[in-house]
């Protein structure tokens, strides 16, 4: 049976939405907070339950399908062939730990490795980015998002992921130094947002599957580039030194990695 993917959309915009209605209402009760790697990689009680309860529905709307979802209540995913559902409970759950502010949650669906519709959810601002190739463009809520002006790097303001630049990972310095500048949210969700409404140009940083599986589907249909650092494809199932940019950008900043520019 071939898949409505305007239905599926529709449901899983209503699925985020309540989802949204329950993080929100346990926002202001006390936090049960844990280290994963260490004391900047954070992982809370809601975290855990969204992204439960995110995937016990999932499962009611596509039986056979496989699910990832970043605190493991998924499956063991080892290929992605057939219809995977990646999940982010809570993106930024530092700044939801500490602002209350800047997180989002997120889904992509993808088939045979192709992405077909993403979501990402402004919890806060109550603001859901949702579409794909599937819908045939992005929308903010009920409203269509055009393509962003497709700058070049010297142009804009590019997202990073501040260890990076300390440790100067992949010319990272040169990458700043050569754009307008550079800005630090904290989440990749909210990073690509900003891409998606033309603040930024671009995003580098570590990014795991739940990270950027969203995000890729819904810039992909507005012409910006997702790769590797190096321009190589992005592998479904690992961690990733991610590099999201405008066409022009993208350009911009393979030039600085094959030329090995340091500052």
């Amino acid at each position: 049976m071939a898949t409505d993917w305007q239905q599926l959309s529709r449901d899983v915009e209503a699925l985020l939405k309540e989802a949204r209605r329950q993080v929100i209402a346990k926002m202001h009760q006390t936090l049960t907070v844990d280290e994963k790697t260490g004391r900047k990689d954070l992982v809370t009680n809601v975290d855990k339950g969204n992204e439960q309860f995110l995937i016990r529905a999932i499962r009611q709307l596509d039986p056979q399908a496989q699910v990832l979802g970043e605190e493991g209540f998924g499956d063991n995913v080892t290929s992605v062939k057939g219809r995977l559902w990646i999940v982010d409970p809570i993106d930024g759950t530092m700044n939801f730990v500490k602002q209350r502010d800047n997180f989002a949650m997120m889904i992509g669906i993808y088939q045979d490795g192709v992405g077909q519709l993403g979501f990402i959810y402004d919890v806060m601002n109550d603001v859901l980015y949702h579409g794909g190739p599937q819908l045939g463009g992005v929308w903010a809520n009920q409203q269509q998002l055009g393509a962003p002006a497709d700058l070049a790097l010297a142009d804009g303001l590019i997202g990073m992921s501040s260890p990076l630049v300390i440790k100067d990972v992949a010319h990272t310095q040169a990458i700043v130094h050569a754009s307008a500048g550079m800005r630090v949210y904290g989440s990749a969700g909210i990073e690509m947002i900003n891409i998606m409404l033309g603040k930024t140009l671009g995003y580098i940083s570590y990014l795991k599957p739940w990270d950027f599986a969203a995000g890729q589907v819904l810039l992909n249909t507005l012409g910006v580039r997702t790769s590797t650092i190096d321009g190589q494809p992005l592998d479904m199932l690992s961690s990733n030194l991610v590099l999201v940019a405008t066409k022009q950008a993208q350009r911009d900043i393979l030039q600085i990695e094959e030329d090995d520019v340091s500052l």
